[in-house]
């Protein structure tokens, strides 16, 4: 919890921007590494609607804030308003960090790196020469399609519901990437949910799975992006025929702690960050 007597005119200021963004986990990882380090900067959360993501993008120079998180829906508009791209950020057409170099912005895509960190650091995974599937071609399935042939991938498989979709996404991986129905499921080591299927407060049926869960073997990992739930329908299903699970919220903290360290120029805490979102 940050103290509001602590907050002053010299405190520097970063925030996430979406629609919806009362769920957001970010301001408990960021205002839980500010004060892991001692540095006078508070996080806070803007909920901005549809069509507004460029001008709140521009207005991190005008107001002078050190960072912004963006997430959906306005990970495009940030691209299209910053001043220069990441490759990274320009290859995905996307960003979800915006840093502010002395009034410059730099456009950032720090989900696929996260996705990776979280599979090497935290479950100990490495996808280099794996079969991966990755259900979905939006932003973040996009980013992690990129991050997973980047990190060496034998194949990278985008399955989704529309194919000339799922042929850009799957450019994204060079030589290794294809388009496959979900039978392609059944052959992976890797399966990524990169869709919103699972998620609480979409629309979309709590129950409701992304991929025919008999496809999933037990010698396969399954990832799922969803962060809400924790546990997703897809994840329990894995876990029941015997797959091995990751969870999104791995993605969140690593992806976060990315971010930290291109606005503040410090190591990221994790320790820190991962017990602001802990609770059990």
């Amino acid at each position: 919890m940050v103290d509001p007597s602590t907050v002053t005119a010299t405190t520097r200021v970063a925030a996430v921007i979406g629609h919806p963004v009362r769920h957001s986990l970010s301001p408990l990882l960021h205002n839980a590494a500010f004060d892991a380090l001692g540095l006078d900067w508070v996080y806070g959360a803007f909920d901005v609607e549809p069509g507004a993501g460029e001008a709140a993008v521009r207005a991190v120079a005008t107001l002078g804030l050190g960072g912004l998180s963006v997430t959906m829906p306005h990970k495009d508009a940030a691209a299209a308003a910053v001043d220069e791209l990441s490759p990274t950020a320009a290859a995905l057409g996307a960003v979800n960090c915006v840093v502010n170099r002395d009034g410059t912005l730099v456009g950032e895509n720090t989900d696929g790196d996260g996705f990776v960190a979280s599979l090497r650091i935290d479950h100990g995974i490495d996808p280099a020469g794996m079969r991966c599937v990755v259900l979905g071609a939006g932003g973040a399935a996009r980013s992690v399609i990129l991050a997973l042939a980047t990190a060496g991938a034998t194949e990278v498989v985008v399955v989704n519901r529309t194919d000339a979709t799922a042929r850009v996404a799957a450019q994204l991986a060079g030589d290794s990437g294809r388009v496959a129905d979900e039978s392609a499921v059944a052959e992976a080591d890797l399966v990524v949910n990169g869709t919103p299927v699972g998620m609480a407060g979409t629309g979309v049926s709590g129950r409701e799975l992304p991929v025919d869960p008999s496809l999933i073997t037990a010698r396969q990992i399954v990832a799922d992006l969803v962060v809400h739930p924790l546990r997703t329908p897809l994840l329990e299903v894995a876990a029941e025929r015997g797959a091995r699970t990751v969870p999104g919220l791995g993605m969140l903290v690593h992806q976060a702690a990315i971010a930290f360290e291109h606005w503040t120029g410090e190591h990221a805490p994790l320790d820190a960050m991962w017990q602001s979102v802990s609770w059990d």
